[in-house]
């Protein structure tokens, strides 16, 4: 009876996969609009709109760290209507950040797509006497305290690089949290504060208007929209390598065929020539994984992010 029982849900299960979506799917992103969750969110329900013949419509629900939006999607119905919009923050970040996290970000959660990983910058002020990585070091060592970073708030990726890049180099750099990447960025673009740990795509522009200095690239591999501009490893802080990804997620339970159909089709808008022209225009890079490699990067997130968040010592109520 068991085997019976087990055929007949597999069955069940394929024909709910054959048939899906009947209807509209949400895509709640956990961050107001603009931001590049938003809208990569945006390019890819377009896409999906068109080939599964049904409205998939984004849904902004800020809040809480992006908190809000994921325990809501968490505690859907798992039959692939309601996605989240995940974050490095919300499925990495958060679950250590956070004391009392409303929801497991592996355990309540089927990981469905890898979307992009946005390459972050280190920029300064054009005030700063340091036009590379090593000569920001030195300055800093010079003045310990004096230099000033400016990050999106407390536990944010531009907040635990800078934590991260202080320790590999001992140096002691004061931060200046804001509410958010916009007012961090226009302070240091006005000379309030000195430096920032950034999304190249965010401050691109003024890296072109030569408002800012690019010193280095966070992540492990050098920027196809500023390829002269080595990474910080390269730079000479062996090991740094911070990443700002976002991907798609489901409730936990949601049928494996409506998981791997929406892997599917998010690795093939991903492929399209003109969502990759736009990643390098961005700086932003994708990597193909199936919703297993996906879970399985996901927990490794988890514990990275958490070793680094108690190494760091912030939390948030």
């Amino acid at each position: 009876m068991k085997i019976l029982a087990a055929l007949l849900l597999c069955v069940a299960s394929f024909a709910h996969a054959q048939n899906y979506p009947t209807h509209a799917v949400r895509i709640f992103v956990p961050f107001p609009p603009g931001g590049f969750s938003d809208l990569y969110a945006r390019a890819i329900a377009a896409k999906m709109s068109d080939t599964f013949g049904q409205a998939v419509v984004v849904e902004n629900r800020p809040g809480a760290g992006g908190n809000i939006a994921s325990d809501l999607v968490a505690k859907s119905a798992p039959d692939g209507y309601t996605l989240v919009m995940g974050t490095i923050g919300t499925h990495a970040i958060n679950a250590t950040l956070f004391p009392k996290l409303p929801y497991d970000p592996v355990r309540d959660f089927a990981a469905v797509a890898f979307v992009v990983d946005a390459d972050g910058l280190l920029v300064a002020h054009t005030s700063v006497e340091a036009s590379t990585v090593s000569e920001l070091v030195t300055l800093a060592k010079a003045k310990p305290g004096v230099l000033n970073y400016a990050s999106a708030g407390p536990g944010t990726t531009s907040h635990l690089a800078a934590e991260i890049f202080k320790q590999r180099t001992n140096t002691q750099i004061t931060h200046i949290p804001y509410k958010g990447n916009v007012p961090a960025l226009l302070d240091v673009v006005a000379g309030n504060a000195q430096i920032s740990f950034a999304t190249l795509a965010t401050v691109m522009p003024h890296v072109k208007s030569g408002r800012l200095k690019p010193l280095g690239v966070l992540g492990s591999n050098r920027s196809a929209a500023l390829p002269n501009v080595p990474t910080i490893a390269e730079a000479g802080v062996p090991g740094f390598d911070v990443g700002n990804w976002t991907a798609l997620f489901a409730p936990a339970g949601t049928p494996a065929p409506v998981v791997a159909k929406l892997n599917a089709e998010v690795l093939r808008v991903m492929k399209l020539p003109e969502i990759q022209a736009r990643m390098v225009d961005e700086g932003m890079r994708t990597t193909a994984m199936t919703p297993k490699q996906f879970g399985d990067f996901v927990q490794g997130e988890v514990k990275r992010w958490g070793e680094v968040v108690k190494r760091v010592g912030v939390t948030a109520e």
